[in-house]
């Protein structure tokens, strides 16, 4: 057994003769929590209640992330529960809680959502809960006796219940029996505490209010084709708890930030796009004043500022918990005299900016006590050479006093063991004293030869303990005396410290709601000045909003990825809005940049609704309230529909049934998955639904290779419709594309050149353009005379070599057959 702790001893160097030796190892570390850093994280989960009747929708949820109910006020909501369903994308919930009494409306929307296939790998469990308890007054019980680590031991119940009402609108009545359903889950299933005793209760470290109000809508088949996100997989699984990445997406290009919270405040900005000018031109106010010149320093400085603010809820969570690490201590250490570095910079920058004025009042002088507390108590060197949490000199006289006796230990136990060699039998060589946590103090003697049973192993006066390496260990009246005298050292230290290690939890965790603010206010300026950088590298430019202006005006717009991955790329103006070509059709040959446009003129709108600057000289952003796409089709086995059943059932189909005066609707190569007639028939249906609700009509726009849809005409002509074209030029043979957007109407698709550039042969290329212009003209397609003629040689040197494998001599041959299977159908064909 190794000994731990404190050792001392004394050896014989002959009969009768008495010298004193020592030697002091070093003593093993005491078992504690391992430290980690703050990225290793479990993937957060959320935890959905929700309630709808009488069409108004009630909700809450817990996040794991950051131990926080996010509660949502009563909203109305259609039968189809659209707000829901948006909400469910949103934060993909790992279960979804509701009564068991429910409307048939909500039944039907959990069945489906339980049975759908395409969303096997994130499907929610759906749980039923007696109706009793999500009952008004019950629930509202539950909230204002619950333990929540963010209001003050020290309050009172009626200051408490004044304190939940000012964060908490009880008059909201399915969204309070929501969070009393959520709260009963939370301590049903013990989310997060389930290996913990049943006395710990779900750390809940603060409420937040969200809304869906003022947002643009956005489905997820848009995120994906306009490239907004995109998940790659990593080539390193075990760093990533996911096994994903972001790849080339616009989220990848624009996400600077520093922290995790500032990535995670963006992501969330992007699944949120709003039309709430207020919100939106404070973003961009920020934005514009970091790209001054004379503000890059204090940019720089600010963004080095956040990259020390990390997971605070959290370390304030494992607090609640009581597993607090060593390394979670220098982290709030730094991340709170960062937010001190933070507020300190702000105050010293224009106060008519919302942000600045917000983190210079709100980071109080409680972050100052928080820092000043841990720095004054913890010792950070000591905690990481013990692994455990350790305080600094003159904190506490009584824990001084002990470790000076610990460390006196070494030269005391000499003198002791010198004495009790005295007084032990002569044949001992040497004895020590040793220092065991728990256990106390014993003296250690070598095993003699003679020692072999354990009856051997009693020596009078000496209380015989146990054997270990060779080693006896014994209590005598001196080791229980100092038992006596000096007690366990060790452990009464680490009991001392670990109760002011408690109460300095205690002191943060009462400043919890300060801490939550730091964090949600340095999240936001660090995806601002993410944004920021951004602008600055890419040369984007500060978008306008016009609430009047049912559309978009973009100058010289670009597309914020190809142009990065291009090495010229040609900017092109777009406008829809007023009563004026509401439906633009554009037609060009292939890889003319179509597609490029729709995407373009979609994710310019995108960015100025998340108040980000965009790539285009100018833009005016009108009051957009949907942008719905048909570019790519999103095909996949598990749904069991074709491509173009896909193309109408989860694409065009929103946007016929959704789309109003205010919506973007663009739409590429609608129509290609099936006949070309039929295709061409719907696409000219759909676009004379639209221009039939007038000014009603959404902001269309729609690439095409249907020229036909002109050319006949299938659309009405008047002011609604308005035709544009990539101009192009022939220099020859050759096609040369220009990728700029005019008005006109393409002639022909020039496919041959497309197929040019593709290198197929030659020959397939002019035999597709002559068949081409025999079908254009009218006129019959003939095959080929060298192909028929190639074919008729084949075909005479087969019936040749069967008539050469016959044998003449067979008697059981008969030409008659042979002619007639073989040689008459060959001669047919031949000729």
């Amino acid at each position: 057994m190794a000994s731990v702790g404190t050792t001392a001893g004394g050896t014989r160097q002959g009969p009768g003769a008495g010298a004193a030796a020592a030697s002091f190892p070093s003593p093993a570390p005491v078992p504690g929590p391992a430290g980690a850093e703050d990225d290793a994280e479990e993937p957060a989960e959320t935890h959905l209640c929700v309630l709808w009747s009488a069409g108004c929708l009630g909700l809450a949820y817990y996040d794991t992330g950051d131990s926080a109910v996010h509660f949502m006020p009563d909203a109305p909501d259609r039968e189809s529960l659209q707000l829901l369903q948006r909400v469910l994308d949103e934060i993909s919930p790992r279960s979804v809680v509701t009564s068991a009494k429910q409307d048939e409306n909500m039944t039907r929307f959990l069945g489906k959502l339980a049975s759908q296939e395409h969303g096997e790998p994130k499907r929610p469990e759906i749980i039923f809960l007696p109706s009793v308890d999500f009952g008004l007054e019950i629930s509202k019980q539950r909230l204002l006796s619950g333990n929540y680590s963010f209001i003050p031991d020290s309050m009172t119940t009626t200051e408490k219940i004044l304190f939940l009402s000012s964060i908490i609108p009880f008059d909201c009545l399915l969204m309070v029996r929501a969070l009393g359903g959520l709260l009963k889950f939370l301590g049903r299933r013990r989310i997060g505490v389930e290996l913990e005793d049943y006395n710990v209760s779900v750390p809940i470290l603060g409420f937040k209010k969200f809304v869906l109000t003022h947002l643009v809508s956005i489905d997820q088949d848009t995120y994906s084709v306009l490239q907004i996100f995109k998940s790659e997989s990593h080539p390193s699984v075990y760093k990533v708890a996911s096994g994903l990445k972001e790849g080339l997406s616009l989220f990848g290009i624009l996400n600077r930030c520093r922290c995790k919270w500032g990535e995670k405040l963006l992501r969330l900005w992007f699944t949120r796009p709003t039309h709430d000018l207020g919100e939106l031109n404070s973003r961009l106010d920020v934005i514009q004043f970091f790209l001054l010149p004379q503000n890059l320093d204090m940019a720089q400085m600010l963004h080095r500022l956040l990259g020390h603010i990390k997971n605070v809820p959290l370390i304030l969570k494992r607090m609640k918990l009581s597993h607090t690490k060593v390394s979670d201590w220098q982290v709030l250490y730094k991340t709170v005299y960062s937010a001190l570095g933070l507020r300190d910079a702000c105050r010293s920058l224009p106060q008519s900016i919302q942000l600045f004025r917000d983190i210079a009042q709100e980071f109080s002088d409680d972050l100052h006590h928080i820092a000043s507390l841990i720095g004054k108590v913890v010792d950070f060197e000591g905690s990481l050479a013990a692994n455990r949490f350790t305080v600094l000199p003159n904190i506490d006289p009584e824990i001084d006093e002990r470790k000076r006796r610990l460390a006196g230990l070494p030269s005391f136990l000499t003198e002791v063991a010198r004495k009790e060699l005295e007084n032990l039998d002569c044949r001992i060589p040497s004895c020590s004293v040793i220092y065991i946590p728990l256990i106390g103090f014993l003296l250690s003697i070598p095993r003699l030869p003679s020692m072999v049973a354990a009856s051997d192993f009693e020596i009078e006066g000496l209380d015989f303990m146990f054997l270990s390496e060779e080693k006896l260990h014994y209590r005598s009246a001196r080791t229980k005396e100092l038992d006596a005298l000096l007690g366990d050292l060790h452990c009464d230290i680490r009991d001392q410290e670990t109760l002011l290690m408690y109460q300095l939890q205690c002191q943060v965790l009462a400043r919890a709601a300060v801490l939550t603010r730091v964090l949600d206010l340095a999240s936001r300026l660090d995806v601002l000045l993410a944004l920021a950088s951004a602008a600055r590298d890419y040369g984007y430019s500060r978008p306008r909003y016009s609430p009047r202006l049912f559309g978009v005006r973009i100058q010289n717009g670009r597309h914020p990825l190809m142009e990065l991955c291009a090495r010229t790329f040609v900017p092109n103006s777009a406008e829809c809005g007023g009563d004026k070509g509401r439906v633009r059709v554009i037609t060009g040959p292939n890889s003319s940049g179509k597609s490029i446009y729709l995407k373009q003129v979609g994710l310019i709108t995108f960015m100025a609704l998340v108040g980000s600057f965009v790539p285009a000289e100018e833009a005016e952003i009108g009051a957009v309230d949907a942008i719905f796409t048909r570019i790519h089709s999103c095909e996949s086995i598990s749904l069991g529909l074709s491509t173009f059943m896909i193309d109408l059932n989860q694409q065009v189909a929103k946007a016929v049934n959704n789309a109003t005066e205010r919506s973007l609707v663009l739409i590429d190569e609608f129509g290609k998955g099936t006949n070309t007639v039929d295709g061409l028939a719907l696409l000219a249906a759909v676009l004379r639904h639209w221009l039939a609700l007038g000014p009603t009509c959404p902001h269309v726009f729609v690439a095409t290779n249907f020229l036909s849809l002109v050319q006949l005409p299938l659309l009405p002509q008047g002011p609604l419709v308005q035709y544009l074209t990539m101009e192009t030029c022939e220099d020859g043979n050759d096609l040369v594309f220009f990728y700029r957007v005019c008005e006109g109407v393409a002639n022909a698709s020039h496919a041959s050149h497309t197929a040019a550039q593709a290198r197929l042969p030659d020959k397939l290329i002019a035999r597709g353009k002559e068949v081409s212009d025999l079908i254009r003209s009218g006129k019959p397609i003939k095959p080929l005379k060298e192909l028929l003629k190639e074919k008729q040689m084949e075909n005479c040197q087969t019936l040749v070599d069967k008539f050469l494998k016959l044998d003449l001599e067979d008697p059981n041959l008969d030409l008659d057959i042979f002619m007639r299977q073989e040689v008459l159908p060959a001669a047919t064909t031949i000729l």
